[in-house]
C-alpha cells in the first residue's frame, strides 16, 4: 500500500485504501486466514466489559440462528418459480452458513436447484464454506469471477457494505475528497479539493462528513447488464438517500469491526479488522433501473423475514432459536436498520418478502 501510495504522488483517494486494506493478496482483511465470523459464547465477557467471540470479529444473521436462512429460502422458492430460474448466486457467503440453511430448507421444501454458485475471493473462508456445504457438494460451485451471461437468484448478505466507498468532506462550505497520506510511518487523514459533491444537498452551513458509493452501484450495474433473467436480494444496513445524507448526520457512516468492538478509525491497524459503511439503498436503486433491472420491494429485514414466515418458524423453535430470531426483528436490534431490496429481470412478480410494509415509496 505504501508502495502504491508514492507512485501515486503520496495520496491515495479512501476508496482505493480501503480496497488495499480489505482485498489486497495476502494482506487485505478478507485475503488473509484470520477468523472473521463467529458466534458469542456464554460466559466471555472480559474485566473491560468487551466481549470476545471464538476469535471472531463480527456475527451475521446466518450464524446467529439458522430461521434466518429458513426463512429466506420461502422468498428464494418463490423467486425461482416466478423466474423458472433453479440456480442460486451468493456474494460473500461467509461461513456458508446461509448456504447450508437454504439448501437444507429447500430440500426439505422439495424445491428444485440445479446449481448454488458461491462467489468469493476469500480462500479461507472458501475453505470453511466447503466444509459446510460437505453434504451438498453435488450442486455447491464456486467462482472467482462472474460469467459474461448468467440466470437465477442473487443473494447477497451484508456484502454491500463491504464495497469501497468515496470520501466527501464539507469543511467551511467547500468540498474535498477525504483520502489517505503517510506521515511520519504513520496513516493520516488528508484531503483534496474535488468536484465530487453527495447526491443530495446538505441543508446548513456546518462541516459535514459523507460517502458516495460508485463501487456498488457498478457491482449491481454489471450484476444486471449480465443477467439474462431472475431476481436478485440484498440485505444490508442502510438507509434510502434522504435519509442517508440528512442534515444531522455529519460524521459519516464508516465503522471497523474487530474482536465482536466496533471503532471508527479505518487508519489504525489496518488489515486486521472490518471496514464497512452502510448502503445508499437509493443509489442501488436507480443503478439497477438505469441498468433494466425492476425493483420488486425495499422495506426493513423485519418485515421481510415476517413476510416470509419468520414467526411461524419461531414458534416450532427451541427457546435459545427464538430469542436469537428476536434480534433478527427488534426494532433496537437488526429488525429497523437492516433493509432488504429485491430487484428482478423479467417479469415482475408479487415478491412474498415485500407483501405487508414495502417502503419503495421512500427511495
Amino acid at each position: 500500500m505504501a508502495t502504491e501510495m508514492q507512485q501515486a504522488g503520496g495520496w491515495l483517494g479512501f476508496d482505493r485504501f480501503m480496497e488495499l486494506a480489505l482485498y489486497a493478496p495476502g494482506l487485505g482483511y478478507y485475503a488473509n486466514g484470520s477468523t472473521k465470523f463467529g458466534t458469542l459464547p456464554q460466559g466471555t465477557r472480559q474485566t473491560d466489559g468487551s466481549v470476545q467471540g471464538a476469535g471472531s470479529d463480527f456475527v451475521t444473521a446466518p450464524e446467529m440462528t439458522p430461521l434466518f436462512g429458513y426463512a429466506l429460502a420461502q422468498q428464494v422458492a418463490q423467486a425461482m418459480h416466478a423466474t423458472q430460474c433453479f440456480e442460486i448466486w451468493e456474494f460473500g457467503a461467509g461461513t456458508g452458513a446461509l448456504a447450508l440453511q437454504l439448501l437444507t430448507a429447500l430440500k426439505a421444501m422439495g424445491q428444485r436447484v440445479d446449481r448454488y454458485t458461491i462467489v468469493d475471493l476469500s480462500d479461507s473462508l472458501k475453505e470453511r464454506q466447503r466444509h459446510a456445504l460437505r453434504e451438498h457438494l453435488e450442486v455447491a460451485h464456486w467462482a472467482a469471477a462472474l460469467p459474461e451471461r448468467m440466470q437465477g437468484v442473487v443473494l447477497g448478505n451484508e456484502v454491500l457494505d463491504a464495497m469501497p466507498v468515496q470520501l466527501l468532506a464539507r469543511t467551511q462550505g467547500l468540498w474535498s475528497e477525504r483520502g489517505v497520506a503517510l506521515q511520519d510511518g504513520a496513516w493520516v487523514w488528508a484531503d483534496r479539493p474535488t468536484s465530487l459533491h453527495p447526491p443530495l444537498d446538505i441543508e446548513g452551513p456546518h462541516d459535514y462528513l459523507t460517502e458516495v458509493h460508485p463501487q456498488a452501484e457498478a457491482f449491481v450495474r454489471t450484476l444486471a447488464e449480465r443477467l439474462e433473467r431472475g431476481a436478485l436480494f440484498f440485505l444490508d444496513y442502510g438507509f434510502p438517500e434522504a435519509e442517508y445524507y440528512h442534515p444531522q448526520r455529519h460524521m459519516g457512516t464508516v465503522m471497523c469491526h474487530r474482536a465482536h468492538q466496533a471503532d471508527a478509525d479505518p487508519l489504525q491497524a489496518v488489515g486486521l479488522k472490518d471496514i464497512t459503511a452502510h448502503v445508499n439503498f437509493t443509489g442501488v436503486a436507480v443503478a439497477a433501473q438505469d441498468a433494466g433491472l425492476e425493483v420488486l420491494g425495499y422495506t426493513t429485514q423485519a418485515h421481510f423475514l415476517m413476510n416470509c414466515g419468520l414467526v411461524d418458524l419461531m414458534q416450532n423453535a427451541p427457546l435459545p432459536e427464538r430469542v436469537a430470531a428476536q434480534k433478527l426483528i427488534l426494532e433496537h436490534e437488526m429488525g429497523e436498520l437492516f433493509k432488504v431490496i429485491g430487484l428482478v429481470k423479467g417479469p415482475l412478480f408479487e415478491a412474498l418478502g415485500f407483501a405487508h410494509g414495502d417502503r419503495t415509496h421512500r427511495l
